[in-house]
């Protein structure tokens, strides 16, 4: 079970350093965008990230 966890975060990690390493000014760009979100969308994008995750590891699990 640990190693499974571990790999998940090993894969997170690589998969968020993705966009800064190839497109690091893009990736600047978005982050100022995302800055000047309303709290409340911010919280609807990720509850929304969050849902097509768990949809996902459904399907393939």
């Amino acid at each position: 079970m640990w190693q499974d966890l571990l790999t998940a975060l090993a894969l997170v990690l690589i998969i968020e350093g993705v966009m800064p390493f190839l497109c690091p000014q893009r990736w600047q760009r978005m982050v100022e965008v995302l800055a000047q979100m309303a709290p409340s969308s911010m919280r609807w994008a990720g509850f929304a990230s969050m849902l097509v995750g768990v949809t996902l590891l459904y399907v393939v699990r």
